[in-house]
């Protein structure tokens, strides 16, 4: 299929795993893909991966004035977006007697402040009937052990999501939400554990989900793509989980 001919996209923190496998989807389909990370290195080596019109701008979701330029740089070359997927993001697990305050502000910096500026400054870039779809996490809803940070992120993210479903609605807009459970990507490298907590937690995890495996970033990015397209017009503020039935059955 080609739902995004001529159609122009955004993914932020799209360098690696869902952020990546969506906007290789999008582009698969023929959108002009505009993908954002932290590291130029890695930016460059998405935009090679995404493949030739991609755009790649470097910009840290957990930094102010970065989230505030996103909407300028999008300006600067002439780019009105269709679709938007937040998907930028951190996720640090620690116990509750062990989480700091810099755990704390990094992930809420990043997850949801980062989020709601970045959207903020990309809003005058939407084309009438744009999408814009955000990424949460079913750790929101299952009370998942090391997980209170991340988890009360999301679940910051989803709320969001519903009110500005509500208040972009008269712009044109429709705002959704894909909530991943686990999926095989560098983020579980990225938790703060060390190979041993990391191959346990992720056992343990599996055990958890009905289907008996982790999810893959291609199965979350068909998700996002169907919420981006026209197909979707009558689905707005809601969210949907992809996580093998694991906070289902």
């Amino acid at each position: 299929m080609n739902r995004f001919t001529g159609k122009n996209v955004l993914v932020t923190g799209g360098t690696s795993g869902i952020g990546l496998a969506v906007a290789q989807a999008y582009a698969a389909e023929g959108a002009r893909v505009v993908i954002t990370g932290r590291d130029e290195k890695t930016l460059g080596q998405a935009v090679a991966q995404v493949g030739a019109g991609t755009v790649g701008l470097r910009n840290d979701a957990s930094n102010m004035a970065d989230a505030k330029a996103l909407g300028a740089a999008l300006k600067s070359q002439d780019i009105k977006l269709d679709a938007v997927f937040i998907n930028a993001g951190v996720a640090k697990f620690a116990p509750f007697d062990q989480v700091d305050e810099a755990l704390w502000d990094l992930t809420f910096d990043t997850n949801v402040k980062g989020a709601y500026f970045q959207l903020q400054a990309v809003l005058p870039q939407l084309n009438p009937g744009a999408s814009i779809v955000l990424n949460g996490s079913i750790n929101a809803h299952i009370g998942m052990p090391n997980s209170s940070v991340y988890a009360a992120s999301k679940a910051a993210l989803i709320t969001l999501a519903r009110t500005l479903s509500a208040e972009l609605l008269p712009r044109g807009a429709r705002v959704n939400v894909v909530s991943p459970g686990p999926v095989q990507t560098p983020l579980y490298g990225k938790l703060g554990m060390d190979a041993a907590q990391l191959e346990a937690t992720a056992a343990q995890i599996q055990a958890q989900v009905p289907l008996g495996r982790f999810g893959r970033p291609e199965e979350v990015a068909a998700t996002v793509l169907h919420l981006s397209s026209p197909e979707s017009g009558f689905i707005v503020g809601t969210e949907i989980v992809i996580d093998g039935g694991m906070s289902q059955l």
